[in-house]
């Protein structure tokens, strides 16, 4: 019985779980806290309910903010209408067909109506309604249905669903790659559990989140970044486990050169370190000159000792902060000498580039680490970085099977007799090198000559 109520929980919301808000087409994420108002589509909201109910489960905003679930009843059996016309030819838009007025529907919401009874009072006093044919009515509930049900659907975070959320939000911010696109360039890469991948991604982290998902916790992902931080916003709404933190490791992309030289020092004392000690010792000297040391003593007690006491806080300050600003850089050169071992090899299994700098040097620096047999991918907004990517990859040989393509979506209406492609559809989905990576064998210097080989025959002289 318990192991049913683990398998359980794992399909339920949790406090603390990142969970991604759905109404209609817009998306968001947000993290479940308790008592905290979450702002969705300009309207506050309490998640505190949505603790211990399924994923997937849609709830009706109600006074206050909260939310209640959704009664598992048929909506369309009270709002679809029994009579329907034969064509729309005699309807005439003239903005009089609705009886009710604006102030009429506030009074009902103010009633405390719910979304579902709104639309009936509204086709109720629509004059026109069931003159509609039966397509036109169905959309026309559809539109009034968008416009005043109020409710949420919270959905567990995936890959597809934070791409197309950050796609319609902020396209951007992840390089506008469409979700179709990164489902190949997770192909593409074959990222698999138990791989050594490389990523470099100025994506959000969104790139890098749907490759740790891919590999489910197993194997292990370095995370390339070009400057500060690793961005990795996209990533954390994925609401990964501990042990897949376990996995990821980060290298700052100005280290590669060195480390490729092998001059990268990783044992080393950072500056930074030095300076905090020098300035530390510097500031124990100066207390020696004190202009106030010549007046009275009566009238400086009291100023003395508070002084002091500041003083000494200062001082504690300074220490802890000197501690901490230490451990965070024993951290950092720890966590970046086991990135670096992880690179020394020269054996990752594969390696996912998606960035909005040009990708030819990243990928020429970045290929040298892949063992020979290995897959890698590039993506790029623009088709001309890639071509240039392309051209120098042929030049310079170690690879086969380059390919330049594009991704093209097209979405579908499907409905009886009413089948046919969206009006409103995305125009591209940027573009994808691909290839795979070959040993090549360095020509052999003049002079040198192998031991197994045989001397050449020196050519017999005839006399003449």
């Amino acid at each position: 019985m318990a192991d049913n109520d683990e398998d359980d929980s794992h399909y339920r919301v949790n406090e603390g779980d990142y969970v991604v808000l759905r109404r209609g087409e817009i998306y968001k994420a947000v993290q479940i806290q308790k008592k905290k108002k979450t702002v969705f589509e300009k309207q506050w909201l309490f998640l505190d309910n949505t603790v211990g109910e399924l994923y997937g489960t849609t709830f009706e905003v109600v006074s206050g903010g909260n939310l209640q679930p959704r009664k598992p009843k048929s909506i369309e059996s009270s709002t679809v209408a029994k009579e329907a016309g034969t064509d729309n030819r005699n309807i005439l838009d003239d903005g009089k067909s609705q009886k009710l007025t604006r102030d009429d529907i506030e009074t009902l919401k103010e009633k405390g109506l719910k979304g579902q009874e709104i639309v009936q009072h509204l086709i109720d006093n629509s004059s026109t309604f069931r003159d509609k044919t039966e397509f036109a009515q169905e959309k026309y509930i559809k539109k009034k249905k968008k416009k005043y049900e109020n409710s949420v659907t919270v959905l567990k975070p995936c890959c597809r669903i934070l791409a197309m959320m950050y796609h319609g939000r902020e396209p951007g911010k992840i390089c506008h790659l469409r979700y179709d696109t990164l489902a190949q360039m997770l192909t593409l890469g074959n990222i698999h559990a138990g791989s050594k991948v490389l990523v470099f991604e100025t994506c959000a982290g969104l790139v890098l989140g749907a490759v740790m998902e891919r590999m489910g916790g197993y194997g292990s992902v370095v995370q390339m970044y070009p400057r500060g931080e690793p961005a990795r916003a996209g990533m954390e709404s994925f609401g990964f486990p501990a042990h897949f933190h376990d996995t990821l490791h980060d290298f700052p992309i100005c280290h590669v050169n060195a480390l490729l030289a092998g001059t990268l020092d990783t044992a080393a004392r950072e500056p930074e370190a030095d300076a905090d000690i020098s300035n530390k010792v510097k500031q124990e000297d100066p207390p020696s000159t004190d202009p106030k040391q010549d007046q009275p003593m009566e009238t400086s007690t009291t100023t003395d000792s508070a002084q002091d006491k500041e003083m000494v806080e200062r001082e504690i300050k300074r220490e802890l902060r000197a501690q901490e600003k230490k451990v965070k850089t024993e951290e950092k050169r720890k966590k970046l000498a086991s990135a670096a071992a992880l690179l020394e090899g020269r054996n990752a299994d594969g390696l996912v580039i998606a960035s909005r700098l040009h990708p030819c040097p990243v990928l020429l620096g970045l290929i040298k680490f892949l063992a020979p047999s290995r897959p890698f991918v590039v993506y790029s907004q623009f088709k001309e970085p890639l071509i240039e990517c392309y051209t120098k990859l042929k030049e310079q040989g170690g690879t086969v099977s380059l390919r330049l393509t594009d991704s093209w979506l097209r979405h579908y209406q499907v409905l009886p007799n009413r089948t046919h492609p969206l009006l409103l559809m995305s125009g591209g989905g940027g573009y994808l090198l691909s290839g795979t990576t070959v040993a090549v064998e360095r020509p052999k210097a003049r002079g040198t000559q192998s031991a197994e080989e045989p001397a050449p025959k020196k050519p017999k002289l005839t006399e003449g």
